[in-house]
């Protein structure tokens, strides 16, 4: 199955069915981890909302949750900045802090949320990520909380997009042209 956005074709890559199995099972990871505590949860917007309201949902411990927007891509590539665009408005100082990423390819987007929260002394902060591209991962934290890890190839559905548009496709598809 394919499908086309803008001026790139896309092939199938991920089901649905997968994606939520994979989610289930780090949503029974972090509910063991936190048993007794209440986490906060921290999705990146945009690439992240499926997968964090998707993960919540998993957590059987007492947790809550929060956003915050920040952008790296333009197209198919990393722009090589990220610009904070909405930041943390919760005070974080002594909470566990669980960061809900969509995807970490070089790791960029990472180190700018980890360097702003480690400001604001959490007691603790683990990553949890949708799909991780070890092959381009160039950052200095660990991540935690893998879903899938996949191939350095661009890819959109279930909340990741090629500038603004598939988003809203319940499976993950990889770029073929």
């Amino acid at each position: 199955m394919k499908v086309t956005l803008k001026d790139k074709t896309f092939a199938l890559y991920l089901r649905e069915e997968e994606i939520l199995g994979n989610i289930a099972e780090i949503g029974k990871r972090i509910s063991a981890d936190y048993a007794g505590r209440t986490p906060l949860l921290l999705g990146v917007l945009n690439g992240s909302f499926l997968f964090a309201a998707d993960l919540i949902r998993e957590v059987k411990c007492d947790c809550q949750i929060t956003f915050v927007k920040l952008a790296s891509y333009i197209g198919t590539g990393s722009s090589g900045e990220v610009r904070e665009l909405v930041g943390l408005a919760e005070d974080i100082r002594g909470r566990d802090i669980i960061v809900v990423e969509d995807i970490v390819d070089t790791g960029l987007t990472l180190e700018k949320v980890m360097d702003t929260l480690q400001k604001h002394s959490p007691a603790s902060v683990k990553v949890a990520t949708l799909l991780y591209k070890p092959e381009a991962y160039k950052g200095k934290h660990k991540i935690d909380y893998v879903a899938m890890e996949i191939p350095n190839a661009f890819i959109v559905g279930y909340g990741l997009d090629y500038d603004g548009l598939g988003r809203n496709l319940r499976d993950i598809y990889q770029i073929v042209s």
